[in-house]
Formats: C-alpha cells, sequence, structure tokens
C-alpha cells in the first residue's frame, strides 16, 4: 500500500512484541505492574473479578504500596456487575477508579437510548509512559464460561501486543484525554475538575520535553482509535485502504464479523484480483444472535472467491489481521457495534517480519482447531437452520438501523 494513502500518525523505532492469548497476556502485564515506578492507567471493557482479575488487582495495590499511581477504566455495560466492587477496592487501595457510562438504574433501566450503544471497548494499559499493551483482551480468566466437550476447557483464542517506543505517548495521550472528558461530566465538583486540568496542562508541558526511547531495528506502528467525535471511521477506512492495495494475501480473524457494503465489497473485489482471501471465524456461539447473522452471509461469500473457517477449539475473540505486509491487533471486531458506536484502539503494524508472525500464530491454530467451510456445508443445512441464520441478519440490521447508518449496511 502507498505510505500516503492514508494520512496516519505513523511513529518509527517502536518494540512490538505480540502475545498469544491470556497464558503470554496477564504475565507481561503483571510484570509490568512489579516494575512501575509511577503510573499505572488501565482501560477495559470487562473486569471480571475472577481468579486473574484478583490477581490483577492484588498486582495494582503493591504498586500503590510503593507509591505508584494507579488509575482504573471500566465500562457500565461490560463491567456492569462487578464495576461497585471494582471502584470500591480500587478506591481502598488509594487508586483512583472511573465507570464509562454507568447503566441507568431504577425505573430508568428499561428507558432505551442510543447513548447506551457507545461503550468502552478497547483494552489498554500503560504503565509509567514507557510500556503499553493493546489488544483484544479484557481482564477476564481464559478458561472463565469456555465451552468443554468433556476432554478439558481450551482458552480463549485472542491477541495482545506489548509496546515500547515513541507510539507509547500517543496512546497515553488518548487515555488521558478519555479520562479527563469523563472528569469533565462530573459537572457537580467544578473546583475539582479545574484543579485536574491545570495540573493535566502543567504535566503535558513537562512530558512534551522528555524524549520516547527509540528501537533500532525497530517496529513502524500508527495507533488506530474509533469514536463517536473525530475518529469516526479510522480503523474501517484503513481496513478498506490496506484491501484495496493488497496483492497477494488476506488472513482476518474476527470474533463477530457483520461488516458493512464497503468492507464487503472490498473483500469481494481482493478475491476478483487473485488475492488469496481468508476469514477464520467464530465456530462455536458465544453470542447466538451475531454467530448466526454472520452464517447468513457464507454462501455470498463463498461464491465471491473468498476462503472460510470456523474456530472450533473455543470462543475465538480474536479481532487481527495480516494484509501482506501490514498487521492489525486491536479490540475492533469487524461488526456495526465496533465500527459504528464503541470505542476502539488498534495497533496498525508495517513491518514484514512481524505481520509473518502473526500470520503463522493464525495459520497454526487454523491447521489444529479450524474447520474449512464448503458449499457442500451449506447445502446440508437444515432448512430450519437457514431461516434462523436469516431471521438473525434481519434482526441485526433493524438493529443497525437504529443508529441512523442502515444504508452502509
Amino acid at each position: 500500500m502507498p505510505r500516503k494513502a492514508l494520512r496516519l500518525k505513523w511513529h518509527e523505532g517502536n518494540r512490538v512484541e505480540l502475545l498469544h492469548n491470556g497464558e503470554n497476556f496477564f504475565p507481561g502485564l503483571c510484570g509490568a505492574f512489579a516494575a512501575a515506578r509511577r503510573s499505572i492507567h488501565l482501560e477495559t471493557y470487562i473486569f471480571n473479578l475472577d481468579r486473574t482479575g484478583l490477581q490483577i488487582l492484588d498486582h495494582l495495590e503493591q504498586a500503590r504500596e510503593r507509591g505508584v499511581k494507579v488509575r482504573v477504566v471500566v465500562d457500565g455495560f461490560g463491567s456492569q456487575k462487578q464495576a461497585p466492587e471494582i471502584v470500591r477496592r480500587v478506591t481502598a487501595m488509594g487508586g483512583q477508579c472511573r465507570v464509562y457510562r454507568p447503566e441507568p438504574a431504577g425505573l430508568r433501566i428499561d428507558r432505551f437510548s442510543l447513548r447506551r450503544l457507545r461503550r468502552l471497548h478497547r483494552k489498554v494499559v500503560v504503565v509509567d509512559d514507557e510500556v503499553a499493551f493493546v489488544g483484544g483482551i479484557n481482564i477476564l480468566d481464559d478458561y472463565v464460561d469456555v465451552p468443554d466437550d468433556g476432554e478439558g476447557a481450551r482458552p480463549r483464542f485472542d491477541f495482545a501486543v506489548r509496546l515500547q517506543g515513541p507510539i507509547v505517548n500517543e496512546i497515553a495521550r488518548a487515555q488521558r484525554s478519555l479520562w479527563l472528558q469523563m472528569a469533565w461530566r462530573r459537572r457537580d465538583d467544578w473546583a475539582s475538575f479545574y484543579k485536574r486540568f491545570t495540573e493535566w496542562t502543567r504535566r503535558r508541558e513537562v512530558r512534551k520535553k522528555s524524549v520516547a526511547p527509540h528501537f533500532s531495528p525497530g517496529h513502524r506502528a500508527a495507533l488506530l482509535l474509533r469514536d463517536n467525535v473525530r475518529y469516526r471511521q479510522t480503523i474501517e477506512n484503513v481496513y478498506l485502504a490496506t484491501l484495496k492495495h493488497a496483492r497477494h494475501d488476506v488472513l482476518i480473524a474476527n470474533a463477530y464479523f457483520f461488516p458493512g457494503r464497503r468492507l464487503r465489497k472490498a473483500l469481494e473485489d481482493a478475491a476478483g484480483r487473485g488475492v488469496r482471501v481468508r476469514l477464520l471465524l467464530q465456530g462455536r456461539s458465544e453470542y447466538p444472535l451475531q454467530y448466526r447473522a454472520c452464517r447468513y452471509m457464507y454462501c455470498k461469500l463463498l461464491d465471491d472467491g473468498i476462503e472460510l473457517y470456523e474456530y472450533m477449539a473455543s470462543y475465538l475473540h480474536a479481532k487481527v489481521a495480516v494484509i501482506d505486509e501490514y498487521a492489525m491487533v486491536g479490540s475492533s471486531n469487524l461488526d456495526p457495534f465496533s465500527l459504528l458506536l464503541a470505542r476502539e484502539a488498534n495497533v496498525y503494524v508495517d513491518d514484514a517480519p512481524f505481520a509473518d508472525e502473526l500470520k503463522q500464530a493464525l495459520e497454526t491454530e487454523m491447521e489444529k482447531d479450524a474447520e474449512p467451510v464448503t458449499a457442500e456445508d451449506l447445502q446440508r443445512r437444515t432448512w430450519l437452520g437457514r431461516w434462523i441464520d436469516a431471521f438473525a441478519y434481519l434482526m441485526l440490521r433493524a438493529g443497525v438501523a437504529l443508529t441512523g447508518k442502515s444504508s452502509e449496511y
């Protein structure tokens, strides 16, 4: 892809480490917490108080005891049941915790509002403004609520990246910006907000003078955000531009695949040019509506020359892609929730060895634990199964209509 095709803020000289599943992610996260000297800022959609979640809280408390500043942001829907206890625990240890768009209570709980669909879905951690973690992995144990066929449960299939270098400054700025916005919404305490704002301004000037380390050799990477103001279609547009210039290989693993017209056309066009296009999708239904709606599109995707695979070992939760020498790792699904409503964060890497590492990890899982979808498989579906798929597809499209973007789907 021509490097001027997108006006992205590229950062040179980064160190990007691929983390596969929670078994790599959580030890890396806890290790960074143990080494923290100044600050830890964690954002997540789901923070579950299971074995892993309690371990994370223990490491945060230990960091606080060393004088490290701790900030935690959880989503009000994704962490709805656990949020009060998480706030209590983080506050008790001397940290700060905020809930993004808390769910309404009492008589307002049944009142529908589009604002309730605008969630914090990104999973981002920054430690000491020097190390960052970005990906699709929530603070949720790999083995909680996963299927077990009697041979032992398998972990959720997911990825994240550990980052060092200039890109960390931009990730930290995005976190501070959201933290400040959430403080502004607390309009019952303007004096406190003004004090926090002036302190933030002062610290910002200090940070401008600091120089992030450059690694050589390093990775070229960009942070891709999605929100409802400034970065409405950044992630989708990067996918479109990269697919437009794809030359030989596209491999996308996505948990909830329900792309709009432009993305479907870009995949079709790539396959039509002779590019090998493969999609690794859920084979086990974690959320039946999204799963069934995705299956309704299988016939058309196969007709377009796209290869389909379903991951069968456990729940597929990954949101990653490899397109030639480019790689994408993050929190954004290719569905209306991620592309139209939620706050998301992806890391886009222009580095052939890193892209090849991610591609090999995906292909290894596909060879062991995925099943190809064929036209013969689809023909064997019962009429009831086809009807359920079609109904789910229509229901999801009706849901998209509530966003005012139904023409895109």
